[in-house]
C-alpha cells in the first residue's frame, strides 16, 4: 500500500517557522514536497537533488526537453542563477514577488537537468509567505511545477493532492484552499522582453 505523505497544516500568512523546518529536513533528505505559492499549489524538490528532479519528470510524465522552472528568494538570489540584464533587473525589481515565471539565460549554478537546449531557465519568486519561507531556510531554490498529472487540472485542496501523489510526496502542506491559476510567462533573454503565455500577473507593459 503506497504511504500517504504527511499534511503539516501551517500558516499561510505567518508560517511557524519549526513546521517550515521540518518540510526543509525533508528536503534536504532529498524528499518531494506539495507547497503552496501564489499562483496554487505545486510539487518540489531541492534544486541540487538530481534524483528528486529525475521523480518529478516520472511523476508528471514530463519530457526532459521541457525543464522545471524553479523559485527564488528574491532578486539578488535569481542573478547567481541567471545572467540578469539591466532591463530585466529593473523589470523584476517593479513585478517580483508575483506572479510571473522569467525565462533568462542560466548561469553554472543551474543544474543541467533544469536548462533548457539554449541554456535557458524559467525562475519565480512567489508572493507567498510559505514558499519565500522555505527557501529562505533551505538557502538555495526549490523546484517549481504544478501539483496535478498529465492533462488534468492542478489541484486546489492539499488533502487531494496528499492523494493523487502517495507514495510519492513525504509531506503535502496545507495553507487552505488555493485555485490554481497560472503565471505569466516573459522572457527577458538579451533584455528583450517577450509574453510566452499571458496568465496571472498584468503584462501590457510587454505589449
Amino acid at each position: 500500500m503506497k504511504a500517504r505523505p504527511t499534511i503539516l497544516k501551517i500558516n499561510p500568512d505567518n508560517p511557524q517557522e519549526r513546521l517550515l523546518r521540518q518540510v526543509v529536513d525533508a528536503l534536504e533528505a532529498g524528499d518531494l514536497i506539495g507547497y503552496p505559492t501564489d499562483t496554487g499549489y505545486a510539487l518540489g524538490c531541492d534544486l541540487y537533488n538530481t534524483k528528486g528532479i529525475a521523480r518529478l519528470y516520472q511523476i508528471k510524465r514530463r519530457p526532459l526537453s521541457k525543464p522545471f522552472s524553479f523559485i527564488c528568494a528574491d532578486l539578488k538570489n535569481i542573478s547567481e542563477y541567471a545572467l540578469v540584464g539591466n532591463y530585466a533587473y529593473k523589470t523584476m525589481k517593479r513585478l517580483l514577488p508575483g506572479p510571473y515565471t522569467f525565462i533568462l539565460e542560466a548561469s553554472r549554478q543551474v543544474p543541467k537537468i533544469l536548462q533548457t537546449k539554449r541554456n535557458t531557465v524559467g525562475i519565480r519568486v512567489p508572493n507567498h509567505p510559505i514558499a519565500l519561507g522555505l527557501i529562505a531556510l533551505l538557502g538555495h531554490p526549490i523546484i517549481s511545477t504544478g501539483a496535478n498529472l498529465a492533462g488534468s487540472l492542478a489541484e486546489s485542496d492539499p488533502y487531494e493532492i496528499a492523494e493523487m501523489f502517495k507514495g510519492h510526496l513525504s509531506i503535502v502542506i496545507d495553507a487552505g484552499i488555493i485555485p490554481p491559476a497560472p503565471s505569466s510567462v516573459i522572457s527577458l533573454i538579451d533584455d528583450v522582453p517577450e509574453v510566452i503565455r499571458e496568465g496571472q500577473g498584468d503584462v501590457s507593459a510587454f505589449a
